[in-house]
């Protein structure tokens, strides 16, 4: 993620899109996927309830956008494209990273209280 940074800065959009795609694949990896495929490593990661519906759709966009940078083609990564991707990232990072631990360490508290939601 800080290449994709260091890209978007330095105005290499198509870099930092095909950075962000490496991102979303050390995120299925650190997470413990068994695909290879980041298609298919996305859909485990939904599978698996560690994203939901929309961050699927979200990371979804964000390989085919790496794909379209990676792949040599006359169509390049615009400016708002990339924004948009490391964005999007961003959000997925927090979402698995920050959202969830945080989550899940209010739910082991309240438990350990005696204390239920709702």
């Amino acid at each position: 993620m800080i290449e994709a940074r260091a890209c978007f800065d330095a105005k290499l959009y198509t870099a930092a899109a095909v950075m962000v795609r490496r991102t979303l694949e050390g995120i299925c990896i650190e997470q413990g996927t068994k695909k290879r495929a980041l298609f298919q490593a996305l859909q485990e990661l939904r599978d698996d309830g560690k994203i939901e519906g929309r961050l699927f759709d979200w990371a979804q966009a964000l390989r085919v956008l790496g794909n379209q940078g990676a792949h040599f083609s006359e169509e390049s990564v615009d400016r708002e494209d990339a924004a948009d991707a490391l964005s999007l990232a961003e959000a997925l990072l927090n979402y698995i990273y920050v959202f969830t631990v945080k989550y899940e360490e209010f739910q082991n508290r309240r438990q350990s209280q005696g204390k239920t939601a709702g």
